[in-house]
């Protein structure tokens, strides 16, 4: 992949999405139990949560954890969330100081009481800052947040606060775990898959892709601008013409 241009003309994105995946891959090549590849993806959040304040990225979405990895061995589930609560205790005071407002999205009556204690207090703290909005994607899953909007529709209609046929798109992205939050303008993925597992299905409908062969412990700033770069490179029509 090509250097990154300059990232004044044209802009940066907006809003950069990614599928953090690779640390399992990371930990066995180099014989090491998955929960220090999953360690040294956590260093490898703060560090592109830096890189989105220093190159301009105003949201910044990350997919740490989906509804489908519960079904990973328990134990593995167990030093993930341990993880979690560690990360929401000590990055906190850097959410505060570095202007960074905490979002999380997706099933929280599926984590435990004192992860949502947590996950609320930060976002409560945090909700003031307005120079990067950090979306965390967390026992998420893209089909049940649609289907969860859906039927907060239907309630709207069934109590007469809405008609079907008011129904549009506008509707349907108010009753996302995302409104008020623009479409990410670029998905990056690593470690060299390319799908997008259940990842915010509706609001990637017009983003650009980036696959990246890097693991994600091993993701670095190089990357994440050859991947801006990609994307400024890319012509954005949504479905007009040039």
């Amino acid at each position: 992949m090509k250097p990154a241009p300059s990232l004044n003309t044209p802009p940066p994105p907006t809003h950069v999405a990614i599928i953090m995946d690779g640390n399992g891959r990371w930990a066995k090549a180099k014989g090491l139990p998955r929960i220090e590849g999953h360690r040294r993806g956590a260093d490898s959040v703060r560090s592109v949560i830096k890189c989105a304040i220093k190159y301009g990225v105003r949201y910044l979405t990350l997919y740490s954890f989906s509804s489908e990895n519960w079904k990973r061995p328990a134990g593995e589930v167990e030093d993930l969330m341990g993880l979690l609560r560690r990360f929401l205790r000590s990055e906190i005071a850097g959410f505060l100081n570095n202007g960074i407002r905490l979002r999380v999205i997706g099933d929280r009556h599926a984590l435990s009481p004192d992860i949502v204690k947590l996950i609320e207090e930060s976002e409560s703290r945090t909700a003031d800052n307005d120079r990067l909005d950090l979306i965390v994607a967390l026992s998420y899953g893209g089909r049940s947040e649609i289907v969860n909007a859906i039927r907060n529709i239907c309630d709207k209609v069934a109590g007469g606060s809405l008609r079907a046929d008011q129904i549009d798109e506008a509707e349907v992205e108010r009753n996302l775990e995302t409104s008020g939050i623009p479409d990410p303008d670029l998905l990056i993925r690593t470690s060299g898959e390319q799908r997008i597992s259940n990842f915010l299905l509706w609001q990637l409908a017009y983003s650009e892709f980036v696959f990246l062969e890097t693991l994600w412990p091993d993701f670095t700033e190089n990357d994440f601008l050859a991947a801006i770069g990609e994307y400024q490179r890319r012509d954005r029509r949504f479905g007009a013409t040039g």
